[in-house]
């Protein structure tokens, strides 16, 4: 059978469920998931196979006014990542109603040379009588190659999804090898599942004002990792934040964290964090390269 490989951007306001798609469309794990919004910075690659067909999936950060720098960067990065696209995959909140970012971004794919599909995610939450009506409304904007209707929290419509963006995908050889699920190298995924538990532990505790920096990763003779990493924040307020009483709170995210990292690479994993304060630390050129971020003015 001839091989198919293609590029697929998966872009939309903040979340909209677009990290959870991806992960689902791959089959497993690739990018970070929790209830904040902008819970994505980067753009991340996750790989999907649907029979002879390699589907490459740009998850991209949520797209919403910026208001900083740091904010300016996210968002490049997601436009950056629909460009030269074969297919945009336009995510939608079905429960959260089309306001006036959600209509921004549509406008704002209009004249792209890709085929624009829309996805209306969260079906399983959304008011069924309004589904419909968000569709017909959206596609009034624009001409949408298909719409869908999916809950990448369970799974519903993401198969039929997945076989029509693989049977869309152009032919030609397989990018990455058949066992590779992400672009992400090992350092970077260490620094992104140990946001995640700040995210998931901390919830509204800890504002945006917080980065992971992994120092150091080395691999151990006995066949283990060892991983540095430096959290990164604003105030010595936040800072006690995460360290929590007596240090319980970094000790919580460092295990989760650690068990985590251990079941995705398949082997021990020993993982030393600490906490420092460093006042606009998302003004920092290098910070921005650490976590795969442009630099922009």
């Amino acid at each position: 059978m001839t091989e198919s490989c293609g590029l697929v951007a998966v872009v939309g306001a903040p979340n909209a469920g677009k990290s959870t798609l991806v992960n689902m469309l791959v089959g497993q794990k690739v990018a970070i998931v929790s209830p904040k919004a902008q819970t994505t910075r980067t753009k991340l690659m996750g790989v999907a196979i649907e029979g002879n067909a390699q589907v490459l999936l740009v998850d991209t950060p949520g797209i919403f006014e910026p208001k900083r720098r740091f904010d300016r960067a996210m968002v490049a990065a997601a436009w950056g990542g629909a460009e030269g696209s074969d297919i945009i995959l336009l995510v939608i909140d079905a429960k959260g109603g089309l306001g006036r970012k959600v209509t921004d971004i549509v406008e704002a794919l209009v004249g792209r040379s890709a085929p624009i599909h829309l996805v209306l995610n969260k079906v399983d939450l959304a008011d069924k009588a309004k589904l419909l009506l968000h569709a017909e409304r959206l596609n009034a904007l624009i001409p949408f190659e298909e719409t869908w209707f999916v809950s990448a929290a369970t799974g519903d419509g993401v198969p039929e999804l997945k076989a029509a963006l693989a049977a869309a995908m152009p032919e030609g050889p397989w990018h990455y090898p058949e066992d590779q699920v992400s672009d992400a190298t090992e350092r970077s995924l260490a620094a992104e599942v140990t946001r995640e538990q700040l995210y998931l532990q901390l919830h509204s505790e800890l504002p945006y004002a917080s980065a992971v920096e992994t120092e150091q990763y080395r691999k151990r003779e006995d066949g283990s990792v060892e991983i540095h990493q430096q959290i990164l924040v604003e105030r010595p307020t936040q800072r006690a934040i995460v360290l929590g009483k007596g240090g319980v709170r970094i000790k919580e995210i460092g295990a989760r964290a650690r068990a985590e990292l251990s079941g995705i690479m398949g082997r021990p994993v020993h993982l030393y964090l600490h906490v420092k304060v460093k006042p606009g630390w998302d003004e920092d050129r290098g910070v921005y390269r650490d976590i795969g971020l442009d630099w922009v003015e």
